[in-house]
């Protein structure tokens, strides 16, 4: 007789209880950005130094083009990001962050540094660094270089 896995033993709940939790304690710390967590992907894209088109950072973080159109304006509109043209495609914006866009991502990413190391808590330092390097593996699928959701020819962002 084959006994019937605990929940606690399925991934997809763990998941959930895990990002539940994370989204729930980062709430307090994204509320005053534009566009909340999304608002930060973009944000962190931005500044990375790697400027690329609207539709290619759309692309890679999974929003849609008219999500994204929006999202850029309000962070925009609040002095963190620019648009310039792109010299390659004048068709086409490249996102960057302002100096004010910088220092305001410093900040949040330091706050949301205290979130995670809450949501962790339960797991030594080696293996928050362990779950924090499978995870971006799996989010990035290094381990698969053929990625189903990417662009023919994408530009790099």
């Amino acid at each position: 007789m084959v006994s019937t896995p605990a929940v606690e033993s399925d991934l997809g709940w763990a998941l959930g209880v895990v990002f539940r939790g994370y989204v729930r304690a980062a709430e307090g710390v994204l509320a005053d950005l534009p566009g909340g967590p999304r608002g930060y992907q973009v944000l962190t894209s931005a500044t990375a130094g790697e400027a690329c088109s609207q539709q290619t950072l759309a692309h890679r973080l999974g929003l849609d083009k008219t999500v994204m159109t929006y999202l850029i304006d309000d962070l925009e509109r609040s002095g963190l990001v620019e648009r310039r043209p792109d010299p390659a495609d004048r068709r086409a914006r490249l996102l960057s962050a302002t100096d004010v866009g910088k220092a305001r991502l410093a900040e949040t990413t330091e706050s949301l540094r205290g979130v995670e190391e809450q949501v962790l808590a339960p797991l030594a330092a080696p293996e928050r660094d362990l779950l924090r390097d499978l995870l971006r593996k799996l989010a990035t699928r290094q381990d698969n270089p053929v990625d189903p959701c990417a662009e023919a020819e994408p530009r790099p962002c």
